[in-house]
């Protein structure tokens, strides 16, 4: 069923592309075209980055984080100066952000349900990876990292943006309470009241980040456009974003997801900066 997906042309979409590894299926990006990267399908389990860098370039160095679903970003120099510390439990540093200070340096984010982001500058070569969950969301992970960007020399008309597959909003019923924690992301304090306000605002919006369900306090809430919304609302163009049309729940062939089996399997998602 794997090599049919992706020799089925229907299947092919002009900005996303099926690659195929030893007979085992990876998603990469046009938009992301100047860098060796990929979102890694459930297929690679139990592949680890170290093994996953092999694939993308044999010659670059690894790294990942201990993701805690925050919006802590680190660059590979201060995860090794972390990694040196005894300030830090375990063999990783928490975080959910890394962008690259140096070339030929791998960087990697897992997920399940959650969304992975990978953005490149096509001017400064600076890359990122991001984990971005409903809660990273909520802490707007992906305006922190693009002012990380900033903070390196980068202009917003030359970043280029890709979300992987994560769960669609269609299928993510969350509370009411998550919805609105997230979706307030979107707007400065004070700019609307009550919780009730926030919702119907949200739902109100173009393309809508919050749905309606037939469960009583209950709504769909789709990450991906809240992450996507977020960057606009930097001045960042639509055509610089791309979100990748699969659904991890939806798709238990290809994907791992959490909502779906509850089991903590992950797939891995990376980009290498150039050398």
């Amino acid at each position: 069923m794997v090599s049919s997906l992706i020799s089925d042309r229907s299947n092919q979409n002009p900005t996303w592309q099926w690659q195929n590894w030893q007979g085992l299926p990876y998603l990469t990006c046009t938009l992301l075209q100047d860098w060796k990267h990929g979102f890694f399908t459930q297929q690679f389990y139990p592949h680890t980055p170290e093994n996953l860098t092999e694939v993308l370039n044999p010659e670059a160095k690894t790294y990942r984080l201990k993701q805690v679903h925050g919006n802590r970003i680190l660059t590979p120099t201060e995860i090794d100066q972390e990694l040196k510390s005894e300030t830090i439990e375990g063999t990783f540093p928490p975080g959910d952000g890394l962008i690259t200070d140096n070339f030929n340096q791998a960087i990697w984010v897992a997920s399940a349900d959650c969304t992975p982001v990978l953005i490149g500058d096509i001017k400064t070569q600076t890359v990122a990876a991001i984990h971005a969950g409903w809660r990273g969301t909520a802490k707007r992970i992906v305006p922190e990292v693009v002012a990380r960007f900033q903070d390196f020399g980068s202009s917003l008309e030359n970043l280029r943006i890709a979300m992987g597959p994560a769960i669609a909003g269609e299928v993510y019923q969350v509370s009411e309470d998550v919805a609105i924690e997230v979706g307030s992301s979107l707007f400065k304090k004070g700019e609307i009241g009550s919780q009730k306000e926030i919702l119907g605002s949200l739902q109100a919006m173009f393309d809508p980040p919050i749905l309606s369900d037939s469960e009583a306090g209950k709504v769909r809430l789709d990450v991906r456009r809240v992450n996507s919304l977020q960057l606009e609302q930097l001045g960042i163009k639509s055509e610089q974003i791309a979100i990748a049309p699969y659904c991890t729940y939806r798709q238990p062939d290809y994907f791992f997801s959490y909502r779906r089996t509850q089991e903590k399997k992950v797939q891995w998602s990376g980009i290498v900066g150039k050398l």
